[in-house]
């Protein structure tokens, strides 16, 4: 058993009842509390991996193409709270933990907090129709309260890992797509390849050829977090199916902010 698993189990059996309070600022049934009770126990008997249940939600509400089925999601809020919860506390032994655990953490932390924040609004037509949706600071993690602007900015963006951009989702169509299956430290190299070339091939996103690129606004947004080591084209190159020439013409496509369901 690995550390950070013993370190899981010793989280959930010093969980306090009252963990999920500190979640969410909306009342919650009491069938999602007792989904989240028993999410705990689920976490146990799979000897403390911290993101089987997310892993185990993703399949059955999101599709292979990456549409999320918000209302059957809604039915299951209650267990999507309680590893919300668990995240939350394990939050202050970070540090403990390798960098590759932090950045799956971080990642899945992301998706799963914004399918949340998605159910505490739904129905919904667009993330855009909340008010301030990535500056509500609704999810306690230790001592803080936690947005997702900060994760992504002040977190996930300092890691070094420009393929981020491809694996946390903002519940939007022009958005990469949400996976349908939790990161792991174990994969996440892999993973995080298999999304980027995936975002790369879909040609409702980005038209690819040798002359010229119609890309995502995403790396527009993000040049900079593409560049670190050569070029937006050499990084482009690393998992595009196609050969891009440095002098190849460039333009960006419209974003959908329409819902991913």
């Amino acid at each position: 058993m690995t550390y950070l698993s013993v370190l899981i189990i010793t989280l959930i059996f010093t969980l306090p009842c009252c963990g999920l309070q500190q979640v969410t600022q909306n009342p919650i049934h009491k069938t999602e509390v007792a989904d989240s009770l028993e999410f705990r126990q689920h976490l146990t008997k799979k000897e403390g991996d911290l993101h089987t249940l997310f892993d185990e939600l993703l399949q059955k509400y999101v599709s292979k193409n990456g549409n999320v089925d918000y209302v059957g999601f809604k039915m299951s809020h209650g267990q999507l709270l309680g590893y919300i919860s668990i995240l939350s506390q394990l939050y202050p032994r970070l540090d403990e933990i390798s960098r590759e655990e932090k950045l799956a953490y971080w990642i899945n932390a992301y998706n799963a907090l914004t399918i949340d924040l998605i159910l505490r609004n739904y129905p919904t037509k667009s993330i855009k129709d909340i008010k301030d949706p990535w500056d509500q600071r609704l999810w306690k993690f230790g001592d803080n309260w936690q947005n997702l602007n900060d994760i992504e900015h002040k977190i996930l963006r300092h890691m070094d890992e420009p393929r981020i951009h491809f694996a946390i989702v903002c519940a939007s169509i022009s958005c990469p797509k949400l996976q349908n299956e939790a990161f792991t430290a174990s994969n996440l190299d892999a993973q995080l390849t298999k999304a980027t070339k995936e975002f790369l091939a879909d040609s409702t996103k980005n038209k690819l050829s040798k002359d010229d690129i119609k890309i995502s606004k995403i790396f527009k947004w993000f040049k900079k977090d593409f560049e670190q080591n050569g070029s937006l084209i050499d990084f482009l190159n690393q998992y595009s199916d196609v050969t891009i020439s440095d002098s190849a013409k460039k333009s960006y496509t419209d974003y959908n902010w329409g819902l991913n369901d």
